[in-house]
């Protein structure tokens, strides 16, 4: 089989669930791509954050083994580039002869951009020069502690001392006028001159929808109608059983309304239906310049959204499927069985790099890691438990606040760890939106034991940096005394 071309369309900040065809959020482009592909039911990030997540997917390693912790754009970065050392899949695609082409959204280093990595530049957003955030400068040239305009506006939120934030709202632009249009119109051009290269190629798109704010043009800001909106399951969780964080994120969302509420997440599904539109134009010039059959096109984000469940938003310290279980969608005519079929097994963001690597057969990457080829799925070959995974795990180490913690998600169960606060466990089987933390259940203990051990060995595996048995911060239950070496996956 030739090498097929490869094509990454990576969104920011998409919750998985709207790309069910069930879900009230209309994707159609996706949803037909997924009848041709093969669905990721349960795909996860390393970490709810964009620099972190993007480096997982770029070196299929942890934030740990990349070195990328939080965002690389703030006074508060733990750490501004990649490890000494760290391959992407990018440079070796581009040695093993494929022409490499980058559109969109980098956030991954503040030392280098794509075209560091092997990847001819398009158009780059996010790229190693740019600021987020602000500091104590910032704030001394802003008059921000009165507001100019009487009253709150819809999705506002007002907060003495700090800028206003708008959550939703209306764009002036068009669809043609967005940032986004045009990483999609310079991928869109470049595609249909590689439709006359020789060489194989691969294309990474990454747009800025649906991230916050989810203020998008008018056709879109109207499309659903907030009064058929339903409000999340889990929004009136009390959440208290769970960290106190997560009652403080609640309480900077509390100014508004229900109705409110409802209207961002129309909002927020109308952008994620523009996405879609941005995406079906990328798909159509892949087939009307011939190249779809032996295109591999990977449809993903990079983390999720809350959307209003557990009454908080954005992304971040919150270790909830709606930030950490992300869509994912694959299509290649040439090398799928079957299409049409949903893998139900736990898949991790590091797994694309080595996928694309074997497809490619462009070696591995020098600092191997714990990303797993996804080839045997697409095959449909029989994939046996012991040589896939039981679990999948995070590395949080905050974001702008800095704050640990640790998840084990297997099948079945979510264990949190959360040295600050409370630890958490959902059965997610009975609880799927994650509203009653088990875990203080006595008959739950050695549950919980077995999956702090999970914890520990995976972090031991990896390099991670929660070792330190001082007291004041060796508050885990279990330590990794009872874990390391022992064969917790044959408990």
């Amino acid at each position: 089989m030739r090498k097929p071309n490869i094509l990454i369309f990576m969104t920011d900040q998409q919750q998985a669930q709207v790309i069910d065809e069930t879900h009230p959020c209309r994707m159609p482009h996706v949803e037909q791509f997924a009848r041709e592909g093969l669905t990721f039911d349960r795909t996860y990030t390393t970490m709810a954050h964009c620099c972190p997540s993007r480096a997982s997917f770029f070196t299929g390693l942890y934030p740990s083994e990349h070195g990328i912790h939080n965002n690389v754009s703030t006074a508060t970065a733990i750490q501004k580039e990649l490890n000494p050392g760290v391959e992407t899949f990018g440079e070796k695609l581009r040695d093993a002869g494929y022409s490499m082409h980058f559109s969109g959204k980098w956030h991954i280093s503040a030392a280098e951009n794509p075209a560091d990595r092997g990847w001819d530049e398009l158009k780059v957003n996010a790229g190693k020069d740019v600021f987020m955030g602000a500091t104590i400068d910032t704030w001394r040239s802003k008059d921000v502690n009165v507001k100019k305009h009487a009253g709150r506006q819809p999705g506002e939120l007002l907060r003495p001392g700090w800028d206003e934030f708008v959550l939703y709202g209306t764009n002036e632009k068009s669809y043609e006028e967005t940032d986004d249009y045009e990483v999609v119109t310079k991928a869109k051009e470049r595609l249909a001159e590689l439709a006359r290269a020789e060489q194989p190629w691969c294309m990474y798109v990454g747009v800025l929808g649906p991230h916050d704010p989810f203020i998008v043009p008018s056709k879109y800001a109207s499309m659903y109608d907030p009064n058929e909106v339903e409000l999340p399951p889990n929004y009136y969780d009390s959440l208290q059983t769970k960290p106190r964080i997560y009652q403080r994120m609640r309480q900077v969302w509390s100014q508004l309304p229900e109705r409110e509420v409802k209207e961002s997440i129309a909002h927020y599904w109308g952008y994620c239906t523009m996405v879609d539109d941005l995406f079906g134009e990328v798909l159509e010039t892949l087939e009307r310049t011939g190249q779809a059959d032996n295109t591999l096109v990977v449809f993903l984000s990079d983390h999720g959204e809350s959307g209003g469940a557990h009454g908080i938003y954005l992304k971040g310290i919150s270790p909830y499927e709606e930030t950490y279980r992300i869509p994912c969608v694959i299509r290649w005519p040439e090398g799928i069985e079957e299409p049409g079929r949903h893998v139900h097994s736990l898949v991790s963001i590091m797994d694309f790099a080595p996928t694309f690597l074997e497809v490619a057969l462009a070696g591995t990457l020098n600092r191997g890691g714990s990303g797993l080829s996804l080839l045997p799925w697409l095959r449909n070959e029989e994939v046996k438990a012991e040589n896939w995974r039981g679990a999948v795990f995070n590395q949080c180490n905050g974001v702008e606040i800095l704050y640990t913690q640790r998840m084990v998600r297997t099948d079945r169960y979510k264990f949190v760890y959360n040295p600050c606060d409370f630890d958490e466990l959902y059965d997610l089987q009975e609880d799927p939106y994650e509203m009653v933390n088990l875990a203080d259940d006595p008959e739950l203990k050695p549950l919980v034991a077995k999956l702090y051990r999970k914890m520990w060995c995976e972090a031991a595996a990896n390099g991670d940096r929660i070792f330190n048995q001082y007291p004041s911060i060796a508050m885990a239950e279990v330590g990794p005394a009872l874990a390391i070496g022992m064969g917790v996956e044959d408990e």
